[in-house]
């Protein structure tokens, strides 16, 4: 593996809070398209919006048709009811393959996203060609059960949480900075009740699909940071084994938001799982 990458001001001039140009579908779901070649799907996680990928879209679209998308409620997608479930996510997706009339196609999803990407490929069969699950959950603890449960059940109350993902999500060393201010603008910027919707279907989804990985018969990369203490690198383990065609990668040093704080490790990565053949493992 390369050595660690971190985000320094330079590495993170190209990022921005807002400033990727959108198309929309009929049904309201905003995304971002540049590249030909394969199509590459990118799903954001709670509270972001696809300028999370910006590190990912600039290397990918020199070879792939990139495809990054705002979950419902974010960014400029229409959200989805209050109180739909993951199943409704995944739901949402399918319904956004075909609105863009996509047959098969490679996903990579981060934290929430790579629950819809995970929901997606126990589903969706070879519609799925490649899945990417960065940061992902997988049967979390009581403890950590417990933890996001009430965590989800306060936002209707208290609002959004700006600091306590940034504490999760990010060590206190200074390369990461940019990416954790830029983080704290996206959470500002979140709609409030669709922030709530999803968290919910996030804290409740980690077993939703989690039978399936053995049935997935897609390359399946899971992908997290060692000091993750949420998407922990336990979890990454027991889904590649559980997967046929399933391996983990963790990168370390590096927490929640990795793709950001480590994108050329990452990028490498995501590489590595594009150029694999149906028989990886």
């Amino acid at each position: 593996m390369p050595a660690m990458e971190t985000m320094d001001q330079n590495k993170a001039d190209h990022l921005t809070v807002g400033g990727l140009r959108r198309k929309r579908t009929a049904r309201g779901t905003a995304y971002h398209e540049v590249g030909k070649g394969e199509p590459l799907v990118l799903i954001h996680g709670v509270g972001m919006r696809l300028e999370a990928w910006t590190p990912q879209i600039e290397v990918f679209s020199k070879s792939q048709r990139v495809i990054a998308v705002d979950m419902p409620g974010h960014g400029e997608s229409v959200g989805l009811p209050s109180g739909s479930k993951l199943e409704a996510f995944v739901a949402w997706f399918g319904g956004f393959l075909d609105e863009m009339a996509l047959g098969q196609v490679n996903v990579a999803g981060h934290s929430m996203g790579a629950l819809v990407a995970g929901g997606a490929a126990a589903t969706f069969g070879k519609r799925i060609k490649r899945v990417a699950y960065l940061n992902g959950v997988y049967r979390r603890d009581p403890e950590a059960k417990a933890a996001v449960l009430a965590r989800a059940a306060a936002i209707p109350i208290s609002g959004v949480d700006k600091e306590g993902p940034l504490l999760r999500w990010f060590g206190d060393d200074a390369q990461s900075g940019v990416a954790r201010e830029l983080t704290r603008t996206w959470l500002g910027l979140v709609d409030p009740k669709a922030y709530a919707t999803a968290y919910a279907a996030f804290a409740g989804g980690d077993e939703t699909y989690a039978d399936r990985w053995p049935d997935v018969m897609a390359p399946a990369l899971f992908l997290t940071g060692s000091d993750d203490p949420n998407s922990t690198p336990r979890m990454a383990e027991q889904m590649a084994a559980a997967a046929p065609k399933g391996w983990a990668r963790i990168v370390e040093g590096h927490r929640h938001m990795v793709n950001l704080t480590a994108p050329e490790i990452v990028n490498e990565l995501l590489a590595e799982w594009l150029s694999c053949g149906e028989d990886a493992r």
